[in-house]
């Protein structure tokens, strides 16, 4: 069964997503620049995430989205199993929003661009004042329900455990006041982990936990923030999964 799927996946699923990938990058790159970033930077990408999922026959489930209430801007924390955490979030969140990713990423073909053209947003840490620009943009970015979601480990793991968070995305819900929504991936690593090759068919599972709303403002708000999110994301994950393993490359 494992031989039929991975033909499947070398001569059918990967040259059609391939294909779907340039395509949805030069309808959002084209749509942003007519006008309506919101639309053409989220539709588009949810449409391709949903359409890997299904072409690569991957099970989806979905847990804790009536805890959300319309047209609030929140902070979304997942932990970063693997690549297709990608898909699983654009696809499956049901949530309009902008990605904070590194700088790094805009340099990928077509993708790139089109996050780019799509409003997405680019954390530059090379100088305080780059790091106020993005601040900025984040700010400017949230409104009308449009979220933000940061991976707060900011690189995959090696292991499918979590590493520590950074306190960017935190930063970000204390400075604007907003809810943080820990969010936990599970299954990604099994499909795809950080040093495979070949993609696995396994269900996976995408968790939303209840808001954490701000406690105050400042430092042990963040804090508290992080600490409440760290545990939320963890307790879904099974138990071969629990326990901080620190990620080699978390602090580049």
């Amino acid at each position: 069964m494992k031989l039929l799927y991975d033909i499947y996946q070398v001569c059918f699923a990967l040259p059609v997503l391939l294909v779907l990938t340039v395509l949805t990058a030069v309808t959002t790159i084209i749509g942003s620049l007519l006008g309506g970033a919101h639309f053409w930077g989220y539709y588009p990408g949810k449409i391709w995430s949903q359409l890997v999922c299904r072409l690569l026959l991957l099970p989806i489930k979905v847990r804790g989205r009536e805890k959300l209430q319309r047209h609030v801007s929140y902070v979304f924390v997942p932990n970063h199993q693997g690549a297709f955490d990608i898909f699983l979030i654009y696809g499956f969140l049901g949530r309009n929003f902008k990605w904070m990713m590194k700088k790094s990423l805009r340099k990928i073909p077509f993708v790139g661009k089109a996050c780019e053209s799509a409003g997405h947003i680019f954390v530059d840490r090379t100088s305080p004042r780059k790091i106020a620009a993005t601040m900025r943009q984040a700010e400017a970015s949230l409104k009308d329900g449009v979220s933000l979601v940061v991976f707060p480990e900011g690189a995959r793991t090696f292991t499918g455990h979590m590493g520590y968070f950074k306190r960017g995305a935190f930063q970000v819900a204390d400075d604007l006041q907003l809810a943080v929504v820990p969010v936990t991936i599970d299954g990604s690593f099994e499909v795809l982990p950080r040093t495979g090759k070949w993609i696995h068919r396994h269900r996976m599972t995408l968790t939303l936990h209840d808001p954490i709303p701000p406690h105050g403002q400042g430092t042990e708000n963040i804090k508290t923030l992080m600490a409440e999110s760290y545990a939320a994301v963890e307790s879904a994950l099974p138990e071969k999964y629990r326990g901080q393993v620190r990620n080699e490359d978390q602090d580049r």
